[in-house]
């Protein structure tokens, strides 16, 4: 193993890539944490397939989401634009303004309004590569617009699976209930059926350049797998010992405290074997020395809300969370003409960063008023530095997780957040505490006083929206709330919790609907 920073090297190789064009597969995961892969060290999920991509390439160990939420960093992966600047800053279809009062959850603030698609007049990443004569496919989850903004707005020739639905209708076993995916047999996987779309769209464009995009609705909820899986998961977390307590209440939310759900690490493994079946067709084609393939997830792990699936620990908080267990997400990058094995990177990079670097890896032009959030690290691969920027994120949302209205910036080892509830601000030293325990905003006031002033000359210049003071706001309603989250909900979520592990556990005759842990 080796480990390569942003700083200076001797180290020198091509930088072109080899003589016929590369071809990109992108290969996208839903909702999977930043420890959900055994090469990102879980020790309970099993995912070989993944695990090769890392030890064929480079491994960012501090990759970040540009969102804590879906829709705002595919958004980002696609346009190369933070969420700020597109204005997608949550899932689409979450509710804005006076409608989260809905909810019946009282908080102190109306959630910002935000952009409902992508915006058409970008040239995206595949418009990008479209133009320089790639043919481009997609597979799987969009969730970044309906009719007039789907993949085939967006530079796609081919869509199989992508609409404006965030997670799969049917469920991961046919009939799907996707206007854009035929159903396959009756139980048919739909992770694998995914990855057989995209190896047959591989196979058909072998001669020619292609951008591929397998986007995949695992491992969102509804979590579900096989029978077979369950036990083998199940009977793994019993090996191991279960504790019996599993949830630790956050501000809003319980929050899962170990990795020992059988049901969602069957889940991760039908994913893996799907990946698996990609990359060895990929070397049956005789495509596999001449693909870039990157791998990554839209967001952190599903600690709170949604299924309660998975946890991130060490790294504090989930999906929709403003800490590292919301933004971390894994983010792998394998350039088969390089020959790295086994490369780790400690340095800080996000979603907006893979346009211009597929776009540099490949040879091709840059399109720096699109990929304007984003930097190349081809550099990283040929042993240079690339120069140190802040990376922001904004989600003036409450979001069904937990979450709290917050924007962060990042800046070296500083991480500063900024709640819109009361104004406060939070300044962590990620380089000695990455777990976020320890707020030492008070110790460093001009720290904080220059970051929080970054923040907002970035966010005001592009006209970002904030939440907005609920006048209606309660503090006796919201501790109502709370006190009911904290009884009746955490005792739910632990007793199914222990079902779930039961040797006797059953959803259903079939096990497809095998995720009902939240009623």
């Amino acid at each position: 193993m080796s480990i390569f920073v942003s700083c200076k090297s001797e180290q020198k190789k091509s930088y072109q890539p080899p003589g016929k064009t590369p071809n990109i597969l992108l290969i996208i995961a839903d909702d999977l944490g930043a420890h959900d892969l055994s090469t990102t060290n879980s020790k309970y999920y099993e995912t070989p397939h993944i695990d090769q991509i890392a030890a064929k390439g480079v491994q960012f160990d501090q990759g970040y989401a540009s969102c804590q939420v879906c829709s705002p960093s595919r958004a980002s992966i696609m346009s190369g634009k933070s969420p700020a600047r597109h204005g997608i800053t949550d899932w689409i279809g979450a509710p804005e303004g006076e409608k989260w009062r809905k909810q019946k959850r009282f908080n102190k603030l109306l959630p910002a309004y935000y952009n409902h698609q992508l915006d058409t007049s970008y040239i995206t990443m595949p418009e990008a590569f479209k133009a320089n004569g790639y043919t481009t496919f997609f597979a799987g989850k969009w969730h970044v617009g309906g009719e007039g903004s789907l993949p085939e707005d967006h530079g796609f020739d081919i869509n199989k699976g992508g609409f404006h639905a965030g997670s799969p209708r049917g469920g991961y076993f046919s009939p799907y209930k996707n206007p854009k995916l035929e159903d396959g047999p009756k139980g048919e996987n739909l992770s694998m059926r995914l990855a057989q779309e995209t190896v047959q769209f591989m196979s058909e464009h072998k001669e020619e350049a292609f951008f591929a995009c397998l986007s995949f609705y695992a491992v969102h909820g509804p979590i579900q797998t096989t029978e077979e899986k369950w036990r083998k998961y199940r009977n793994k977390a019993v090996e191991k010992g279960v504790d019996s307590v599993g949830y630790k209440m956050g501000k809003f939310l319980p929050i899962r405290q170990h990795q020992d759900n059988p049901v969602y690490a069957g889940l991760v493994e039908s994913m893996d074997d799907a990946v698996g079946h990609v990359m060895q067709s990929l070397k049956e084609l005789g495509l596999s020395e001449n693909t870039i393939v990157v791998f990554t997830g839209d967001n952190g792990g599903v600690s709170a809300g949604d299924a309660f699936s998975t946890s991130n620990l060490p790294l504090r908080g989930g999906k929709g969370y403003q800490f590292e267990g919301g933004l971390r997400t894994p983010y792998i990058i394998s350039v088969p003409w390089l020959k790295q094995k086994n490369v780790h990177s400690n340095v800080p990079v996000t979603h907006t960063d893979f346009y211009p670097t597929l776009l540099e890896l490949s040879g091709l032009p840059q399109y720096p008023e699109q990929h304007q959030d984003g930097v190349s690290l081809a550099p990283l691969f040929y042993g240079k530095p690339i120069d140190n920027r802040s990376i922001v994120w904004h989600y003036p949302h409450y979001g069904n997780q937990g979450g709290e209205p917050s924007s962060v910036i990042r800046s070296g080892k500083w991480k500063l957040i900024h709640y819109y509830e009361d104004n406060r601000e939070e300044l962590y030293n990620l380089e000695l505490d990455a777990k976020e325990e320890n707020n030492i905003a008070d110790d460093y006031p001009n720290i904080v006083k220059n970051l929080s002033d970054s923040l907002f000359t970035y966010l005001n210049e592009l006209g970002a929206q904030y939440p907005e003071k609920d006048n209606t706001w309660s503090l006796e309603k919201e501790e109502k709330f709370l006190d009911k989250v904290r009884t009746k909900k955490m005792g739910s979520l632990e007793s199914k919790r222990k079902e779930m592990l039961g040797e006797d556990f059953q959803p259903n005759n079939d096990w497809w609907g095998s995720q009902r842990i939240i009623d």
